[in-house]
């Protein structure tokens, strides 16, 4: 099953790739690619080890707290496009609809899609947050063309 999942995947982003392959400078200089990262403020080891005597293993000494999620951490956001770049957005909360909408789409797209026209091309990632309802309909009542790519 996961490798006929692979297989698919794998031909979509070939039929993308190729679809794409023409494209001119004057094309791909009115998409606005962006993308967020996750940084943790704890080790991302789930393993440590110590020495510690037989019998003791849940002794509070032997034993580390665990944030689920990685712990305190921040999410970086960003965008580019030819010739320019958004501000970077830092956050130390979790990435969702609503906030991928007020914030990222209302204070950084729709900016860039008022200066570029018609023409603008937003590509995300597809993360989960990216492709809730309130986002759509954002990206359609500010006539923001998402650009497709398959999933990853």
């Amino acid at each position: 099953m996961c490798s006929t999942y692979r297989n698919s995947l794998c031909r979509l982003r070939l039929t993308w790739s190729r679809e794409h392959a023409l494209w001119t400078p004057q094309q791909w200089c009115c998409v606005m690619f962006s993308d967020e990262s996750r940084f943790s403020l704890q080790s991302d080891s789930r393993r440590t080890l110590i020495w510690r005597a037989p019998g003791t293993r849940y002794h509070q000494e032997n034993t580390i707290e665990r944030h689920r999620y990685g712990g305190a951490g921040w999410l970086v956001w960003g965008g580019i496009i030819l010739g320019s770049r958004t501000y970077l957005h830092v956050q130390s909360v979790t990435m969702t609809g609503h906030i991928y909408r007020d914030v990222i789409l209302e204070q950084h797209v729709h900016l860039f899609r008022g200066a570029m026209g018609a023409e603008f091309l937003f590509m995300d990632d597809n993360a989960r947050p990216h492709r809730a309802n309130i986002v759509d309909e954002c990206l359609q009542s500010e006539d923001i063309t998402r650009m497709d790519w398959p999933p990853s």
